[in-house]
């Protein structure tokens, strides 16, 4: 593992997370117009938060991860993604709202980067 390595290491990360960050607040700045209009229920935009964020994260390492250590640079990115996009939530909603569920959140997303870019390795001819 030489010096390039690191440095497209750290590109593939921040271009998945921001990539990832951009969906979710573009995703989200969408579903406030239908929560006005429709107003779910707590626990189903909850849900639908965690789905975006998960299938976000996923779909990102697909595309972006490449060649080795794939799954772990994956992880990595799935957690670093939950981190940024609470930070970037917090700013625009007034603060922060940690309760029981972020733990299964911050797993989930995890996994999710994880196996994209596993299966983004596997699916890629390099």
């Amino acid at each position: 593992m030489d010096g390039t390595f690191w440095k497209r290491t750290a590109w593939e990360l921040f271009k998945t997370t921001l990539l990832t960050a951009v969906f979710c607040l573009f995703f989200e700045a969408i579903f406030a117009v239908i929560i006005r209009a429709a107003s779910p229920s707590a626990a189903l935009v909850t849900a639908i938060n965690w789905i975006v964020k998960c299938i976000s994260v996923f779909v990102f390492s697909l595309i972006c991860i490449r060649k080795e250590r794939a799954f772990f640079k994956g992880l990595a990115a799935g957690l670093v993604a939950v981190f940024l996009t609470m930070f970037l939530f917090a700013a625009i909603g007034g603060g922060f709202h940690l309760d029981i569920l972020f733990l299964p959140e911050l797993v989930l997303s995890t996994l999710a980067g994880g196996l994209g870019a596993l299966l983004g390795t596997k699916l890629r001819k390099e």
